[in-house]
């Protein structure tokens, strides 16, 4: 459901108290010409000469409305100087600018209302896919920070290798970067960081179920040591430019 503005819901509280000053007025009016009227009919010689119970009734409702409309611009007045004694800006309150009740019940709502914050966190709760509570992975997506590292890896490829193809949507990683493969060191079994990437990245894309945390730590190894390799090749390819730019040309 949409919500109104501030400025809207202020017009409308605006409006809705002169409509109701409006309303006070006409019934004020009525009952006071109606009084009158009562007066002049009930008088001897129904007319306003020398009426005295008109004369009370009209001074009464004068007296109401003067004392009324005093009472409303004393309260305004107050509330005006009030507000005006707020400070605008940001200042702490100490001990010393405020009883001691009262500093002592806002610690202990302070304190209360931060206890409950910390008893309501989730403990123990795992949300298949996500991050654990309290670990260092917590409110982690496991499949979009897999995917997420796709695009990082293929710039650091580009820039080692400027004529690697570009990236297809649905491109197996293996395929993908199959020309940074010789770059990449083996394991016991012959297989390499990108071997385990791909298989992933696979499960990110095509899985129904959510990666578990263990898929997702090989995962993040894998593309952070690829990572790591590219950014050492295109170390050493500065280096090897910078020296061939300072050697003398034979």
């Amino acid at each position: 459901m949409r919500t109104l503005s501030p400025r809207v819901l202020s017009w409308i509280s605006e409006a809705s108290y002169v409509v109701l000053a409006l309303i006070t007025g006409c019934f004020f009016a009525g009952s006071l010409v109606s009084l009158l009227l009562q007066a002049v009919r009930t008088a001897p010689t129904r007319s306003w000469r020398n009426n005295w119970n008109a004369v009370c009734v009209a001074a009464t409702y004068v007296l109401v409305f003067l004392v009324s409309i005093t009472l409303c611009i004393r309260r305004r007045v107050a509330v005006r100087k009030r507000l005006q004694r707020i400070s605008k800006v940001y200042t702490t309150v100490n001990r010393t600018q405020a009883p001691k009740a009262i500093h002592e019940y806002i610690s202990q709502e302070f304190s209360r209302a931060c206890l409950v914050s910390y008893e309501c966190q989730p403990r123990h709760i795992i949300h298949p896919g996500w991050g654990r509570p309290g670990t260092e992975y917590c409110g982690i997506r496991f499949r979009r920070a897999l995917l997420d590292t796709i695009a990082d890896i293929d710039a650091k490829a580009h820039l080692v290798i400027p004529s690697h193809p570009r990236l297809k949507p649905h491109a197996r990683m293996l395929h993908h970067f199959r020309f940074i493969l010789p770059l990449l060191p083996k394991d016991r079994d012959g297989l390499t960081s990108l071997h385990y990437y791909d298989s992933a990245i696979q499960l990110a894309r095509t899985s129904r179920r959510e990666p578990t945390e263990e898929e997702f730590l090989i995962g993040m190894l894998a593309a952070n040591e690829i990572g790591k390799i590219l950014n050492e090749c295109r170390i050493e390819m500065l280096e090897d430019s910078s020296v061939q730019l300072t050697s003398p040309m034979a």
